[in-house]
Formats: structure tokens, sequence, C-alpha cells
């Protein structure tokens, strides 16, 4: 899969950025307040428009220093001076990875010398830049909107964040660059099915050591520091007379926990290194145990639909006894609850330690991805299971399969004709993938189920 195009907002403090960027997305997901300095992280998510889905980042304002003398009587809110150099490092790496740039500016306080250090900035950046001047509540405004043509960086569009006024005519605009953007971008390898794995894990829990295992070769830098893997690293190695690409990944904490800079940069890339992965290796610390970072890593991989293959590392370093795996499996199993269809194996990337399971496992895996069920396999397995356990009912209505095939694999998706979606109640459905594992078990594979009415209202 083809990495998403990113569009990063930035800007001076206090001039709409978050509220714009839960516009984007849809939802209320940045932390909005009056006070310059509230969003100190980068903030991530997807939006779509016109036949684009793209990536979202919202920035910290990029604050510039004072001249020497120069007393800053910016009201920044509390706690935020410490972070001024974070912000800017985060806002920097933003327009570094952009392929699309919103620079947002006040468009009631006009133009600033803030804006112009800034507009300097991202000129030197040659990437595609629309001014956005928020604020832009009146027509009197909308024409004062003109006066940021003076910033030099190209088309300037005057919105209300706050309102929605103008943001359609931006994101027009955003996505005909996109579009442009996009037509450089490499060639879905649609025809390359060579298997794509991602190295994925909180920090320092080995992941560059276990790439460094796999391709044989110390090319991953392996440090005992957290999170010295910034970029996620392509690698391509021959197993079994067949090409296989390993993603290394940087370490991914969650969103409290993600310190400013450049680690939480690597949050984005470790995500866009998921979506490009056919399979996922989620690498557990033995020594740890599955924390909250491992559970949010292993859902954002079922949200893409990846396979996913649970190894825990550092088992050498683990006192053991004859129940110890046991009993780390079933403490693995009740907290990744969600994927009880994902194998666990046991390894020491430092060691060596069965670190032949990895590639056997994933590969096994990986080939469960493309497993297809036979239309009449998949229909004895519907009757089955209706014989089995009624489907739910809510009032008089009983909810009705009438009949359902595979229609696709990697990842794997049945589509069921029913009488009426309302009726079908989760717990139902996953009883139906239970069923449909019991005949084929497509091991680490998440499975999808789509439903289809029937257009009878009769049924």
């Amino acid at each position: 899969m083809a990495r998403k195009p990113i569009v990063a907002i930035v800007g001076r403090p206090n001039v709409g950025k978050s509220t714009m960027f839960n516009r984007f997305v849809g939802e209320r997901v940045a932390v909005i307040h009056d006070i310059p300095g509230t969003t100190r992280d980068r903030i991530q998510g997807e939006a779509f428009w016109n036949g684009i889905t793209f990536r979202i980042i919202d920035t910290g304002g990029i604050e510039i220093y004072q001249p020497k003398g120069v007393r800053d009587e910016s009201p920044l809110a509390e706690g935020s001076k410490q972070f001024v150099d974070e912000i800017r490092s985060q806002a920097m790496i933003a327009i570094d990875e952009a392929d699309v740039i919103l620079m947002m500016v006040d468009n009631k306080h006009g133009v600033t010398a803030a804006d112009e250090a800034i507009a300097e900035v991202l000129r030197r950046s040659s990437k595609p830049i629309i001014v956005v001047a928020n604020k832009s509540d009146t027509h009197k405004t909308s024409e004062d909107a003109l006066d940021f043509y003076s910033l030099g960086l190209g088309q300037v569009v005057p919105v209300s964040a706050i309102h929605g006024g103008g943001v359609g005519d931006m994101l027009d605009i955003l996505i005909e660059e996109l579009r442009e953007v996009l037509s450089h971008f490499p060639d879905d390898e649609g025809d390359d099915e060579h298997m794509k794995i991602a190295i994925v894990g909180r920090p320092n829990a080995g992941k560059s050591t276990l790439l460094n295992k796999l391709i044989g070769e110390d090319r991953a830098i392996v440090s005992e520091i957290a999170g010295t893997t910034r970029d996620a690293i392509d690698t391509t190695i021959k197993w079994h007379g067949n090409d296989v690409t390993i993603i290394d990944t940087a370490g991914i904490r969650r969103r409290g926990r993600i310190q400013p800079g450049v680690e939480q940069f690597s949050v984005i890339r470790a995500m866009s290194a998921i979506e490009r992965a056919d399979v996922a290796i989620l690498l557990v610390d033995g020594e740890l145990g599955v924390t909250d970072q491992d559970e949010h890593i292993a859902g954002y991989v079922l949200e893409q639909y990846k396979s996913i293959v649970i190894a825990v590392n550092k088992w050498d370093a683990v006192e053991k006894d004859t129940f110890t795996m046991n009993e780390f499996v079933e403490k693995v199993r009740e907290r990744l609850h969600f994927i009880p269809w994902a194998p666990i194996i046991f390894i020491s990337a430092k060691t060596g330690q069965r670190i032949h399971t990895v590639l056997d496992t994933v590969h096994r895996v990986w080939q469960n991805r493309s497993a297809r069920l036979s239309t009449s396999d998949v229909n004895q397995i519907i009757r089955d299971a209706v014989e089995h356990h009624a489907p739910p009912t809510k009032g008089q209505r009983r909810l009705k399969i009438l009949y359902g095939s595979q229609v696709r694999t990697d990842p794997p998706i049945f589509l069921l004709h029913v009488n009426s979606k309302k009726l079908m109640h989760f717990s139902y459905e996953r009883y139906l993938e239970n069923r449909f594992r019991e005949k084929h078990p497509f091991e680490g594979t998440p499975i999808r189920i789509s439903l289809r009415e029937r257009r009878n209202k009769d049924m």
C-alpha cells in the first residue's frame, strides 16, 4: 500500500491551527485554548476530501525568538516557555516531512513580523504552500486577507476555521496540490507480491537488534537509548529464494508519553510503515510484559487490518521454570484479548535464540492473508452457525442471513447478504468470524465481515 500524502498545519501560536485540525478530522482531538502555546505536541489524523485521503498534522506554534535586549512579552501558556525549542523542532520536522504545508495566519491581526519570519523558513522548504488566512468572518476581513500575498508564498485563502466559512474552497485548492504530489509518488506495488514486514513496538523493545539479526548485518543503529531509531528503514533480503522487505520503525509510545521533538514524528513514520506492510511483528519486552503501549500498537495494527505476530523478546533474560511460558501466554492473551488469533513466539534478538521462528511464523501468517474459502463452504458454515445459535432479534424482527461469500483476500473479507444491517449485533458477528476460523484458522490475520441489505422490504 502506498503511503498517504502528509499535510502539515504550521504558523505562529494562537492563529487557529488546532481548530482547523479538528475541522479536518471531524472531531475534537486537539486541545483548544485561547492562550498561545497550548498545543505542544504534533497531533496527527486522517482526512478525506474529493477522493483523496491524506494525513493531517497539527503542530505547536512556531515561536520566534526576540533579538537580544528585547523583552519577550508573548502570553505563552503556563509552562510552555520551556518547550519553545521543542515546539519549534516539531514544527520544523513537520515542514521537512510534509508534502503540502498550510501556513495559518490571523487575519484580524494582519501580517506580523513572526509571520514574515516563518514565511522565510517556509520559502526555503520548496514545498507547496497555501496561506490560510483564518478569522475571516466578514466580507471586509476576506478582502483584508489579500495583504498576506506580501509574504510571497503563493495563494491566500480566507477562511473561518471556527465557523467553516471558506474551508471548502481551501480544501479544493489543497486537493489540487495533493493530486500533483501524488503524481510523483512511486507507483503502488500492486504487482509486487513479495512479503513486507513492519517491526513495531514500544521504545527499547529491541526492534533494531531484531532487524540486524534477521538481515545478518548491522544496518540499523543499536543503542540502549530508547527511541534511537528515528526513521522507518526498509531493508530487502532474500529468504528461501524470495524477496522479503523488513521495515524497522521507531518506538511507538502512548500520546501522553511521547516526548516533544524528533521522537514524536517517528510515530507518524511508524504508522506509515504499518500501512505499507502486510504483517506487523509486535515486539514485546519479555522483562516488562505487555504494556498499555503494546495494546495501543496492536489496536492500530488491527484498525489497519494488517496481520500480526507477537514476538516476546529478551526471553533469555527472564527467570523461568516449567510453567513460565504458559503463564506468560495467558497474560498476553488477557491483555491482547482482541487479537486471540495472533501467534506468539518467544525469542532473544540479542543472543539469536529462536530467531529462525520469526520469518517462518511471519511467512505462515502472510500466506493466511491470501487464504480463500469457497462460496459453498461459506454458506455451509453460515447454515451450521445459524442452526447452532439463532441470529439476534430486535422487537419482532430477526436477523436473516440470506447467503454469503468471500469476496477478497489480503485481508479476507466476507460479504453477507442480510435482511437488515441494524439487526446484526457485534457479538454475533464475532461468533460468525469464529465459525469461519474453525474452517480455516486464518492465523495471525484479521477477518472483515461486510453486510449488504436485500432490497426487498418484506424480508
